[in-house]
């Protein structure tokens, strides 16, 4: 599958995942405690150990390496190739395999339905407009019981940029609706080994509201387990900064459902 969304992201993500960002570092001092506590500090997800597990939209080196390592049969399908380089990197650190396929999240027809117990949606599908053919997709692949565990942007925060402090609160400068672009002209700064700062054009965001989310997967057959909002920041950080405006507007929700099939 291929638009201009598609590619216009997929080249920042090169770019991104290139410069080191920090969800394309992958992890490699891991063993099977820290692995659980990354993937599951909700005591939602049980035994892995032989479950069809898919890392949707999720290269980078970080949730493949932590399934692999509890015992899943991991495969990761994700937009940008270097992405998936990562993974390679840190699965063969560990002496681990997954199946690896480059492809948007929106189109898993090289999956047959029924696939896997448990599809792992990475931060990601705020890069997607509509959240309708992805949610399709992680209902077909899944079998019935079997788990979804999506985190997204936080759709208020997304309304903020962190440096539109004035004065005394910050300004909501955009829309409040589904689908509307957050950003496609920031750059990200991304820390250097040396602690020097990059900055690399960012890919492009929408706004995906927790109505549009959460009745749309109850509509398509989905039981919610479990949402929650992150809980980060520092409220004693300067105003203006990211770590302030997090400890103001969470950035991200975390969500557990399960499919109960047709």
């Amino acid at each position: 599958m291929s638009d201009d969304v598609s590619d216009f992201n997929k080249a920042r993500w090169e770019d991104l995942a290139q410069a080191g960002v920090e969800w394309s570092q992958p992890w490699i001092d891991l063993d099977m405690a820290s692995a659980r506590e990354q993937l599951d500090p909700y005591e939602i997800m049980g035994n892995v150990t032989g479950k069809a597990v898919l890392c949707l939209a999720g290269g980078g080196g970080q949730q493949s390496v932590a399934f692999g390592l509890l015992g899943a049969d991991v495969t990761v399908i994700d937009i940008a190739e270097t992405q998936l380089d990562r993974d390679r990197q840190a699965l063969a650190h560990h002496g681990l395999t997954a199946r690896i396929e480059q492809g948007d999240m929106r189109d898993l027809s090289r999956f047959a339905d029924d696939s896997f117990d448990l599809v792992w949606n990475a931060w990601s599908i705020n890069f997607v407009p509509d959240t309708g053919p992805v949610f399709n997709e992680v209902r077909r692949v899944l079998r019935p019981g079997g788990l979804y565990r999506l985190v997204w942007g936080n759709p208020f925060s997304g309304m903020i940029d962190e440096t539109d402090w004035v004065q005394d609160g910050y300004l909501l400068k955009r829309v409040y609706a589904d689908g509307e672009v957050i950003m496609d002209d920031m750059d990200w700064e991304i820390e250097a080994e040396d602690g020097s700062i990059k900055k690399i054009p960012g890919p492009r965001e929408f706004i995906h509201t927790v109505s549009t989310v959460v009745n749309g997967l109850i509509g398509r057959g989905f039981e919610i387990l479990g949402l929650w909002e992150e809980e980060k920041g520092d409220p004693l950080a300067e105003p203006g900064s990211w770590e302030y405006l997090k400890a103001l507007a969470p950035h991200n929700i975390s969500l557990w459902s399960r499919y109960r099939g047709e």
